[in-house]
């Protein structure tokens, strides 16, 4: 299997549930960034879903983007990944990160170079469009940290 992309940004969230848009914010934000650099695949969704597998698995590197109900709002942490254990009974319509590099190293044999995730704590999940004010303040600073982080993945 040859890699597609050197650095793959997995982007997921729901733009009209308030934070839960960060994500799709920075993907779009990065495709724009990346828009001329083949090295670097943006692709975001409502949700990470079993389907994703084979672009994890034929991508070098790996950043995770979504909010977190688990940080304070505005809050931003880059973390390695390692797949995780599948849970039995697992849902098949939503994985978390973790999960999903399992399901790209269980169906495909190979798993990418390195892994992270990025998230930024959310305040408000409710119907709506827009940011908190929390979680816009922390966008340079999310913006800042991913543009380092793909640079660094990219070496």
């Amino acid at each position: 299997m040859t890699f597609t992309a050197r650095c793959l940004i997995l982007a997921c969230g729901n733009p009209m549930r308030e934070d839960d848009g960060v994500g799709p914010f920075l993907a779009q934000w990065a495709e724009e960034h990346w828009r001329d650099d083949p090295r670097v695949q943006v692709l975001c969704d409502h949700q990470w879903t079993p389907d994703m597998a084979e672009e994890i698995a034929t991508a070098e590197t790996v950043i995770f983007v979504d909010c977190s109900l688990d940080q304070t709002p505005g809050q931003i942490l880059l973390r390695e990944l390692s797949p995780a254990s599948l849970k039995p009974g697992l849902v098949t319509h939503h994985l978390g990160a973790a999960e999903l590099l399992r399901v790209a190293q269980d169906l495909y044999g190979i798993q990418p170079r390195r892994a992270c995730l990025l998230t930024i704590g959310a305040g408000r999940i409710d119907l709506g469009e827009g940011l908190s004010s929390a979680v816009n303040d922390a966008l340079p600073d999310a913006k800042e940290l991913l543009e380092l982080t793909v640079r660094q993945l990219l070496c």
